[in-house]
């Protein structure tokens, strides 16, 4: 079977095809223009209403009561929403990927490295919304759930990281096997690689915070995962007894 490394391999090797490169910069562009207003329009407000929420949850801590911990507070917020920033930013490019790109995707990673792989076409629209939805969710729950860690400063980059590498592995991998894989198919090669999915989904992570290079990482890891996955369900229907007979 196709290692991660293999498949980022095959991704680099890829990622700068003419009909790759047009999907690699305007997802991450419009994602930039959308965040980047919510940003500039609604910053004093959510750094004061964040700063505010965060300062009485530190008060409400009877050791630290007798403190001043607004300068604190606000430092915290303006950091969080930085940070939160890339995720965002990058979690919509994926969202904008999926709907308009990934199909030019699996169709390029299957013609060059998986042209006889049967299409048995067990993803659909409706179920991709709600892969999506469940994603966005996921991405909301965590984020709640993680709130206290956030006052601590040595978790701050560590955080964003390890909440986006489950969202990201969800955005990504229902669309690249909808078209191949059936849905029987679908859910054992989900499950079989489920943390190998998550080491790619925290390596897009790592990625987006890198300066220029985070442009190309969801393309990259939009390839690197359909090749991924591809290679996993043929292995599963070639294999003699716990795979599917292809007919």
């Amino acid at each position: 079977m196709t290692t991660i490394p293999n498949s980022l391999l095959f991704a680099l090797g890829n990622v700068l095809h003419p009909r790759m490169l047009w999907l690699m910069l305007w997802p991450v562009m419009v994602a930039l223009a959308i965040w980047g207003t919510v940003a500039i329009v609604f910053w004093a407000q959510l750094v004061a209403t964040l700063a505010a929420f965060i300062n009485e949850w530190l008060l409400s801590a009877q050791f630290l009561a007798s403190y001043d911990l607004s300068d604190w507070a606000l430092f915290v917020a303006k950091a969080m929403i930085l940070i939160g920033l890339v995720p965002l930013i990058q979690l919509t490019a994926l969202l904008i990927l999926g709907v308009f790109g990934m199909q030019a995707m699996v169709d390029h990673v299957a013609r060059r490295a998986y042209p006889s792989l049967a299409r048995r076409r067990g993803g659909s629209f409706a179920g991709s919304v709600w892969n999506s939805a469940v994603a966005l969710l996921g991405l909301v729950g965590l984020g709640l759930l993680s709130l206290p860690l956030w006052v601590v400063p040595l978790l701050w980059p560590l955080i964003p990281v390890a909440i986006m590498g489950w969202v990201n592995q969800r955005v990504l991998r229902y669309d690249a096997l909808a078209e191949h894989g059936d849905a029987r198919e679908m859910a054992q090669v989900f499950r079989n690689a489920r943390g190998s999915l998550y080491v790619l989904g925290a390596l897009l992570a790592l990625i987006a915070y890198i300066p220029l290079v985070g442009f190309f990482a969801p393309v990259l890891f939009g390839l690197a995962m359909i090749h991924y996955l591809l290679a996993a369900l043929q292995a599963l229907r070639e294999a003699p007894v716990e795979g599917l007979v292809v007919g």
